[in-house]
């Protein structure tokens, strides 16, 4: 019950940073939202927790802050913003990977290094989370982008606006799910029925985050800048 109702907690303080940091910084901290959180989901998962009986990781309520922001994007500024969005948090990935991987290969100090451990357990696993991460990523957020300018054509009522959202969320993310779990999950000690586990909770975790972030949605829509108008 305490996962739970700390899980809340900790959905309600990522909508609120998000909100904070388009507030402040507006377009471009939509951009810098999708670097941080690219990095930080891909740390987070590597903590599995558990809730109502069912074995999940953490990452995904920060994921799905990435495609709050990209449809946030498609929705203001047009599908170009959106997918250079996409391919910045891409780059992103890419570059922690490279960075932390060469941290790791120095020779710590015997006695007195109190970190290399630590990051070992953490980035060590980091290539073939990025693999899977960067192969769904690039999927998936191309695939959310393409479907939301679609709905936008079909439902391109201001009204509408939780459509186009959650329906391109919720294909996107299947899609994600699936090549994430698949590369990441396979074949390193988990049983079949912790993987499906895994696989059921973290799509249905995505899909409640992106349905509870639709009310985020509208508000970020309504925010003005001075320099966008």
């Amino acid at each position: 019950m305490f996962n739970f109702t700390w899980g809340v907690g900790f959905v309600l303080v990522n909508f609120t940073l998000f909100l904070i940091c388009y507030r402040f910084f507006g377009k471009k901290g939509l951009y810098a939202w999708i670097g941080v959180a690219t990095v930080l989901a891909n740390i987070q998962v590597t903590k599995t927790i558990e809730m109502f009986g069912l074995v999940m990781t953490l990452g995904n309520t920060m994921y799905g802050t990435i495609y709050l922001t990209s449809d946030l994007l498609n929705e203001k500024y047009g599908q170009k913003d959106a997918k250079q969005a996409v391919w910045f948090g891409f780059f992103t990935l890419i570059m922690t990977t490279i960075i932390m991987q060469m941290v790791l290969f120095f020779d710590k100090a015997e006695g007195v290094d109190m970190a290399q451990d630590s990051l070992q357990i953490i980035f060590g696993l980091m290539p073939r989370l990025a693999l899977a991460s960067l192969t769904a990523y690039f999927c998936s957020q191309f695939l959310d982008v393409r479907i939301y300018s679609f709905l936008k054509k079909i439902v391109p009522g201001r009204n509408q606006l939780w459509i186009r959202n959650n329906g391109s969320t919720a294909v996107s993310q299947l899609v994600d799910t699936a090549i994430f779990c698949t590369i990441a999950f396979t074949g390193i000690g988990y049983t079949w029925d912790v993987w499906f586990d895994i696989f059921i909770t973290t799509y249905l975790i995505k899909f409640v985050v992106s349905m509870a972030s639709t009310p985020v949605l509208y508000i970020a829509r309504n925010f003005t800048f001075k320099d966008e108008q």
